[in-house]
C-alpha cells in the first residue's frame, strides 16, 4: 500500500502575512509556527522565496503600467476605427440612395 501526504494548502496572503511577521522579528520561526500551525521548514522555505523573487514585485508593478498605458493606447485607436466605420457607412448609404435615384 502506498502512502499519501496530506499537504496543507496555504493561501499567497497568510504565506506574505508569516513572511512579513518574521522579517519584523518580534516572534521567533517557532512562535510563529505554532501560532499559524505551519512548520518551520515552510517558513524558511516562504521567507526564503520572498527574497529570492523580491525585485521581481517592483518590476511587475512597471510592466502593469506599461500594460495600463498600451490598453489606453489600444482603446484610443478602436474609437478612431470606430468613427471611420460609421463614416464610411455612411457615405456609401448616402451613394447607394444617390445611385438609386439616378436609374
Amino acid at each position: 500500500m502506498m502512502s499519501s501526504k496530506h499537504s496543507k494548502r496555504f493561501t499567497p496572503h497568510l504565506k506574505f502575512q508569516v513572511v512579513v511577521e518574521t522579517l519584523k522579528g518580534e516572534k521567533t520561526v517557532g512562535q510563529l509556527a505554532r501560532s499559524y500551525n505551519v512548520h518551520p521548514i515552510s517558513i524558511h522555505r516562504w521567507k526564503k522565496e520572498f527574497v529570492e523573487k523580491g525585485p521581481e514585485i517592483f518590476r511587475l508593478a512597471t510592466t502593469i503600467h506599461e500594460c495600463e498605458r498600451r490598453i489606453e493606447e489600444l482603446e484610443r485607436l478602436i474609437g478612431h476605427k470606430e468613427v471611420e466605420i460609421a463614416l464610411l457607412k455612411n457615405f456609401l448609404t448616402g451613394v447607394s440612395v444617390e445611385r438609386k435615384k439616378s436609374l
